[in-house]
């Protein structure tokens, strides 16, 4: 039978790799398959010599450390821990996780290591050189049936021992080893509700195991689907795609504010309509099947046990939409809160009692998280479960954790443990901002200010590769999904509604906006062209109007409050000879901004301006020719420009678009939270510009 999953080993790779390097190769290998493993999921492990602290030769184990991602494994992530400490803990009874974890750092050789996975011991007791263990899909779909011995036997005969379903930790790991030694001849075990473990004498063995065992379940899982409609074939069709991201957009504000509403946290959402989740959504029994709950504990503690499932008459009608995730939102809470009763002893603290995936047949799936990164995973591994259910299904009938074990694993002390060693938060981490004019200058240090701060950040542009190349350069700095780029003119309501829309689907909400762009026509009003004249108002006056009215509507439906920071000008108290086009125009937006301030301060969302004065750097406002127009004005050389204005302010300064982009900072953050209606100057002191 021909495998399904590829053998990927080329052992001309892997000869000449140390122990540690062959152990990273062989890791990359598995991590890079996506029906292996999930986001910081599986582990490996290879028995070694190594030298301690003294210069003495022991036996040691190489394993991942706890959280690494497998697919881009280094060598450092690999701790060694001394076996002569580990090996007599075989012969004990009982132990808790706590001090298994205590235990664990101690038979560390390099004490500043990573943490070694709670799952050492079982690669420990397993006499094998090489272990490898992951989540399968494949695997899981077999072990998540009503009959899962019978389904495994079938897919993989009688080369894996089969172990029941305990909580990774000494009994589980002892366990494995006991059922381990009793089948010598063994090429594995299948952990119910777990996953798949192989051993071999070498990476490449274990390796080797791991995907002929997979590639037979996955064999046996598609000639089990032949002929069968997966979910029950389909219930209800998609709604287009242009329209149903209409209606997401229009009801995914609501959401978060709903999402929110238990002590006021925000959340991020990401809306998701691809082929797979679409057929799962509208298929007959897709909610029957998602609602018996999370495949395995790694799935459970990112998707929670089931996902809110949200039907409506119809799918297009937005308003009964957003009433129905009002109501499901509750609903939900509601029977976590009971589940959780039921199960939960004396001092123990409930956790977040939202979901973390909602499904709505017709239109898609929202995943929520703290930040793209969590966004990622949850999105990641509820597709998994996807396909997981799926081929359940096709054997006999998806099955799941008991309420108990899920309770368990939800709240196990060990998971509760690692949240406490998280790093706090930035300031503006579960923001999202909205950056116009952000491809240069003033508006690119915004947007990174802002994403080094813990915003997401979506930077709009008329230049749209310009935007994209500065989104990608910040992701870079900061963390990889962090920013995105707009193809953005703010002059047209189609443009900046699309704008905002694409943010609503990539990040859940808008929680800032920094009304940015701007253009700067010179020239005497009495010979301006009318043409010129109507652009600069366009950009520079019904811009601001209307990214910031959507940014309002938004921010008044999620209900979370927020802030407007607009970029005005020094021009806006003080204008200047040949630029009254700008000035003019520059004057609206601080009055819009102003009333921005009057019209929403009810629902708690602050707007305030910024005059900069001569940002030079990075600058697209800046042309050749404004350069050579403001000289004049100001009878300097053209070289000397930059000069005369530094010159021209109180403190003597040059002004970049670093310190603008430190006043928008904390305009936007909690720090200014009494701060509306607010103008502030960042020009060197120019007296003639103070605000009146």
């Amino acid at each position: 039978m021909r495998l399904a999953m590829l053998n990927r080993w080329k052992q001309e790779e892997a000869q000449s790799l140390s122990d540690v390097e062959v152990l990273t190769y062989q890791s990359r290998l598995v991590g890079a398959e996506p029906a292996l493993v999930m986001w910081g999921g599986g582990n490996t492990s290879l028995k070694v010599a190594r030298r301690d602290f003294r210069g003495r030769e022991v036996k040691a184990m190489l394993i991942k450390g706890s959280g690494s991602d497998m697919k881009a494994a280094q060598p450092g992530d690999f701790p060694a821990v001394r076996l002569e400490d580990l090996l007599p803990l075989y012969e004990r009874t009982e132990m808790g996780d706590e001090e298994m974890v205590d235990y664990l750092e101690r038979c560390l050789l390099d004490p500043g290591s990573p943490r070694p996975s709670i799952e050492t011991l079982l690669h420990a007791f397993l006499p094998q050189a090489s272990i490898v263990h992951s989540h399968a899909d494949a695997i899981l779909s077999l072990t998540n049936t009503s009959n899962p011995s019978g389904a495994i036997r079938a897919a993989l005969g009688g080369d894996v021992v089969i172990v029941s379903y305990l909580r990774p930790g000494f009994l589980l790991s002892k366990g494995v080893a006991q059922a381990a030694l009793s089948r010598p001849r063994a090429k594995g075990m299948v952990l119910l509700n777990h996953g798949l473990v192989t051993w071999g004498a070498d990476a490449k063995s274990s390796y080797d195991a791991h995907v002929e065992l997979v590639g037979r379940a996955e064999a046996y899982l598609a000639e089990r689907a032949v002929g069968k409609l997966p979910f029950g074939g389909v219930k209800s069709e998609p709604l287009p795609k242009e329209e149903r991201r209409r209606v997401a957009a229009a009801a995914t504000p609501v959401l978060r504010s709903e999402l929110g509403a238990l002590g006021g946290s925000r959340t991020l959402l990401r809306f998701l309509d691809d082929d797979q989740t679409m057929r799962f959504a509208g298929s007959k029994l897709g909610r029957e099947v998602a609602m018996v709950g999370a495949a395995t504990p790694d799935h459970l503690l990112n998707t929670k046990r089931a996902p809110l499932w949200v039907e409506t008459q119809d799918p297009s009608d937005a308003v009964e939409l957003r009433r129905a995730l009002e109501e499901g939102v509750a609903q939900y809470r509601q029977e976590y809160t009971q589940w959780f009763l039921r199960h939960a002893g004396a001092g123990v603290e409930m956790r977040d009692p939202n979901p973390r995936v909602i499904i709505a047949p017709g239109l898609g799936m929202w995943v929520a998280g703290r930040d793209a990164r969590a966004l990622d995973v949850v999105s990641d591994i509820y597709h998994h479960t996807i396909s997981i259910m799926a081929g359940a299904q096709a054997v006999d009938a998806y099955t799941s954790l008991s309420p108990r074990d899920a309770f368990e694993a939800e709240y196990w002390p060990l998971e509760l443990y690692k949240l406490t060693l998280l790093p706090p938060e930035a300031e503006l981490s579960r923001k999202v901002a909205l950056v116009t004019g952000a491809a240069r200058g003033i508006g690119k240090a915004i947007a990174r200010r802002l994403a080094q701060a813990g915003a997401h950040v979506a930077l709009g542009d008329l230049d749209a590769e310009g935007a994209q190349d500065a989104a990608s350069e910040i992701n870079q700095e900061t963390a990889v999904g962090r920013c995105i780029a707009l193809a953005l003119d703010v002059s047209s309501p189609e443009q900046v509604a699309a704008a905002f829309q694409e943010t609503l689907m990539a990040f859940g909400g808008v929680d800032i906006l920094v009304s940015n762009a701007g253009v700067a026509p010179t020239g005497s009003l009495d010979g301006m062209p009318l043409a010129e004249w109507r652009r600069s108002l366009e950009v520079n006056a019904t811009g601001h109007l209307l990214v910031g009215r959507e940014a309002a509507r938004i921010l008044r439906e999620q209900g979370l409050g927020g802030s407007m920071v607009f970029i005005a000008t020094k021009n806006v108290t003080a204008p200047g000879r040949g630029f009254g086009a700008y000035s003019a125009a520059k004057a609206a937006e601080a009055q819009l901004a102003r009333v921005f301030a009057i019209e929403n301060g009810a629902y708690g969302i602050r707007s305030n301006i910024i005059n900069p004065d001569a940002v030079f750097q990075d600058s697209g406002l800046w042309s050749q020719e404004l350069r050579e127009e403001r000289a004049s004005a100001h009878g300097v050389p053209e070289e000397e420009l930059e000069e005369f204005y530094r010159k021209r302010n109180l403190l003597q300064a040059f002004i970049t678009p670093k310190d603008v982009a430190e006043a928008v900072l904390w305009l936007a953050s909690d720090r200014s939270a009494k701060t509306t209606g607010c103008m502030i100057p960042v020009d060197g002191g120019v007296p003639e510009a103070f605000p009146r």
